[in-house]
C-alpha cells in the first residue's frame, strides 16, 4: 500500500514513517513539499502521488501560540485539514487524522472514551475538533485517532525538557493538578501501523494512548527516577503558571472502542517511558 504521511519531519510523523516502512511504500511530506493551507498545492500533490491512504500528522501544536493567534490555529488545524480531506476524497484515499485530548474540558474526572462529548476549552482544542469535523464530512473512509501527552525523539517534549532542567537545578516545580495519559510516539506509531493502517479495526474514531493516568509532576518524578537524577520535583498548581490557555484538568483517554474490537490496550506509560529513556524510542 502507498501511504502518504504529512508532517513527516515532526516528532510523530517521523515515527509513523519508520513504523510503516517495512510493510508499505511510504511517502513522507512536510512544508518543503507543500503547505496544507494551500488548497491547490494539496490537490496537486495528492493527484500526482495518488496514495491509497494518508496519515495526517501535520498540525500547529503550540497550544499557547494557538491561543494568541486563533486565525493561524484554525488556518492550519481546521482549514488545512479540510484541504487534506478534500484531496483524499478526490482520489478516494483513506484518511487517518491525528487529534488530541484537548477536545475535552476535563470536567469528567475519569478517562474519556470515544463516546464522550467534546467540549474544548482552548483555541487549540477547538481547531483540532474542527479538523475532526472536516474529516467526518468529506472522507467516507476515515480514522480519527485521538492521543495525548506525546513524547519521543525528534521533537520538543515534556520528558526531555524536564531532564534538561534537572541538569541545571536541584528542584523542579511541576504541575500536580493536571492529569493525562503520557504516550510514546513510537508506541502510537506502531499502533497506527499495526491496527489502523492494517485494517484490523473498522473506520471510526479511536483513542490510542499508553495505559494508565498520572499528573505532570508524577511523570517528571518517574523520568528523574529512571535516569537516576538527584533533582526533586516540587508539586505546584496549574494556576501558578502564567498562560493564556485554559487546559483541561483531567484529559486522560480510554481506548474503549479498540477494546470492543478485541485490540488490547497499549503498554503502561511507565514501561513505555523506561524504553524511551533507554534509547529504544
Amino acid at each position: 500500500m502507498k501511504v502518504m504521511v504529512t508532517g513527516a519531519k515532526g516528532m510523530l510523523g517521523s515515527q509513523v514513517c519508520g513504523a510503516l516502512a517495512p510493510q508499505h511504500e511510504v511517502l513522507g511530506v512536510d512544508l518543503d513539499d507543500f503547505d496544507v493551507t494551500n488548497a491547490g498545492a494539496v490537490r496537486a500533490a495528492f493527484a500526482s502521488a495518488h496514495p491509497d491512504m494518508v496519515v495526517h500528522c501535520a498540525a500547529w501544536t503550540d497550544v499557547d501560540g494557538c491561543e494568541r493567534d486563533p486565525e493561524r490555529a484554525f488556518l492550519h488545524n481546521a482549514q488545512g485539514t479540510w484541504h487534506v480531506a478534500d484531496a483524499c476524497r478526490g482520489i478516494a484515499a483513506t484518511l487517518v487524522y491525528i487529534s488530541t485530548d484537548f477536545v475535552f474540558d476535563g470536567e469528567k474526572r475519569e478517562p474519556y472514551t470515544e463516546f464522550d462529548r467534546p467540549n474544548p476549552l482552548s483555541v487549540y482544542g477547538a481547531s483540532k475538533l474542527a479538523g475532526e469535523d472536516a474529516v467526518r464530512r468529506l472522507v467516507p473512509k476515515h480514522y480519527i485517532v485521538r492521543s495525548a501527552w506525546l513524547y519521543g525523539p525528534g521533537g520538543r517534549n515534556f520528558v526531555d525538557t524536564i531532564l534538561a532542567a534537572a541538569a541545571q537545578r536541584d528542584e523542579l516545580r511541576v504541575v500536580a493538578d493536571q492529569f493525562g495519559s503520557p504516550t510514546s510516539t513510537r508506541d502510537l506509531a506502531e499502533a497506527i501501523t499495526n491496527v489502523i493502517v492494517s485494517g484490523r479495526v473498522a473506520p471510526g474514531r479511536y483513542h490510542i494512548v499508553n495505559s494508565g493516568v498520572c499528573s505532570w509532576a508524577e511523570l517528571a518524578a518517574e523520568a528523574l527516577q529512571i535516569r537516576g537524577s538527584r533533582a526533586r520535583v516540587a508539586p505546584s498548581r496549574a494556576s501558578e503558571w502564567p498562560s493564556p490557555t485554559r487546559r483541561p484538568a483531567y484529559s486522560a483517554l480510554w481506548s474503549r472502542w479498540l477494546e470492543f474490537q478485541g485490540i488490547p490496550p497499549l503498554r503502561d506509560w511507565k514501561a513505555a517511558l523506561v524504553s524511551y529513556l533507554a534509547g529504544a524510542g
